[in-house]
């Protein structure tokens, strides 16, 4: 019994294994730059009417399907049909694209503050200079990522943890910069009262809610370890609620670090793109350590995009052609060189990853509007495969009879349970449609307004539509 118990996994663990998936202070940055302070208001209304039912839901589907190696759409598998499970599969990775297509950037920022110390060293390189420079990045990782991962995949962990605890440091270091400093005057006015915090929901607010999506997505990767949490009934919930505790705190803390460091009311155009390094850049100065803390986080964040670029090219190829079924994904894509290596899945993520990073050309003009496009493209596509997850969700309850045996249940009743699975779904699509129109800034600019607006309905229905395409080509190859 020792034994068993010394397997498994405590709630306490489970959730810091979550946390690790889920979160980063680009979250924090990337969503402050889009609302402000009132962000704050907004972390606690996502946290409670969507993040917390949609963690649990994972927990019930895992442990439904605990022998499950294919993750959502092994669960689409079992609840529905073979055809349905391969689009899941298809989704789950081609939204990667714009996530990878991002990650040059952010290596060219944070080697920018790596040699020069400051975030102006792509500020006077034209576009095309830019976009040159990320394709050749990326190139080279895709090339490396064909050579083996072992010495990446530990410099990337050792950087992602890295990354956690500048994080959590990040805040600390600005709550107690007040008690070192009584006479601070913080950059946003008003931070005592409760009206600087409350949204004004228009339509312009509701385009943000995708970004917020996006930044707590991810948790389905927790699915495998619901069954090896002790007693899971009550330690896997417990788990997820202390997660939901940790993230909700780094959110708002964070949040509030962000408002008294930058004007809420008076963002940077480049808060996205260095409004990370520039608030480390002030606490150093406040507790006189200088640009160590931004130089550690800048040589962190290099080499974890770089290990997370390489990482992400490989292994969800090796997840979705790995155990393709031959009906719908054709024999070309599926083949392997001696090595064993995917080569043409590694054309194929080359040659959509690189027109993603190549489209800035046709209708943008400087960096800052390009981070914020990437950003928002990102946020805009990738919270379409957690549709996948409600969808499982719905469809377990469809077919109750056959499921209601797991050890850890959300919900026992079959109607709730349905109806809550349709309220995620239904958000996540409210999310990301409306975060297809571009933000108010771009109004002054009409080339670039509607070069977003365009990219930002074509490209989800470009990358998804392609999925289409492979099933029609295997029938083409059997005949």
């Amino acid at each position: 019994m020792e034994e068993k118990d010394s397997k498994q996994l405590s709630w306490l663990m489970i959730a810091l294994i979550a946390f690790n998936i889920v979160w980063g202070l680009g979250n924090v940055v990337n969503n402050f730059a889009q609302q402000g302070i009132v962000v704050i208001t907004s972390w606690i209304l996502l946290l409670i009417i969507y993040f917390i039912p949609y963690t649990l839901m994972v927990g019930q589907l895992g442990s439904t399907f605990k022998d499950s190696e294919g993750g959502v759409s092994d669960w689409i598998k079992f609840t529905s049909t073979k055809r349905l499970a391969f689009f899941a599969a298809w989704t789950y990775w081609v939204v990667q694209i714009p996530y990878l297509a991002q990650k040059p950037q952010t290596i060219l920022i944070a080697l920018g503050w790596v040699f020069q110390g400051n975030g102006k060293i792509l500020d006077n390189l034209s576009m095309p200079v830019i976009v040159l420079l990320s394709l050749i990045t990326f190139l080279i990782l895709l090339y490396i990522s064909t050579k083996g991962l072992k010495a990446l995949k530990f410099l990337g962990t050792l950087a992602g943890g890295a990354m956690l605890v500048m994080s959590v440091l990040f805040i600390l270091l600005a709550i107690g910069v007040p008690f070192i400093k009584p006479d601070l005057q913080l950059a946003t006015q008003h931070m005592d009262r409760l009206s600087t915090y409350i949204p004004k929901f228009d339509f312009s607010y509701f385009t943000t809610i995708a970004l917020l999506v996006f930044s707590v997505g991810g948790a389905e990767a927790i699915s495998p370890y619901v069954n090896k949490v002790k007693n899971p009934a009550k330690g896997f919930p417990k788990g997820m609620i202390a997660m939901v505790v940790m993230i909700g705190s780094c959110a708002i803390l964070g949040s509030f670090a962000m408002a008294m460091i930058f004007d809420s009311n008076h963002i940077p155009n480049d808060l996205m793109r260095n409004g990370a390094y520039q608030a480390l850049a002030v606490l150093g100065k406040h507790w006189g350590i200088g640009n160590i803390l931004v130089t550690i986080y800048a040589i962190t964040q290099c080499i974890n995009q770089s290990a997370t670029l390489a990482i992400c090219i490989d292994a969800p190829l090796q997840i979705f052609l790995g155990s393709a079924d031959k009906d719908f994904i054709p024999n070309w894509l599926r083949k392997r060189t001696k090595s064993g290596m995917l080569l043409n899945g590694y054309i194929l993520t080359g040659v959509l990853v690189g027109i993603i990073i190549v489209l800035p050309l046709f209708g943008l003009k400087e960096i800052d509007t390009l981070v914020v496009w990437m950003t928002n493209l990102n946020a805009i596509v990738s919270p379409m495969c957690f549709l996948w997850v409600f969808l499982a969700f719905m469809l377990l309850y469809r077919h109750w009879d056959r499921f209601k045996n797991a050890e850890y249940k959300f919900i026992k009743n079959p109607k709730i349970g349905f109806w809550v699975g349709a309220w995620g779904f239904a958000f996540t699509a409210f999310a990301c449609i409306l975060g297809m129109s571009p933000q108010v800034e771009l109004a002054k600019h009409p080339t670039e307004w509607w070069f977003t607006l365009a990219t930002n309905i074509i490209t989800p229905i470009a990358l998804l539509g392609l999925g289409l395409i492979l099933p029609w080509a295997a029938r083409r190859e059997k005949k």
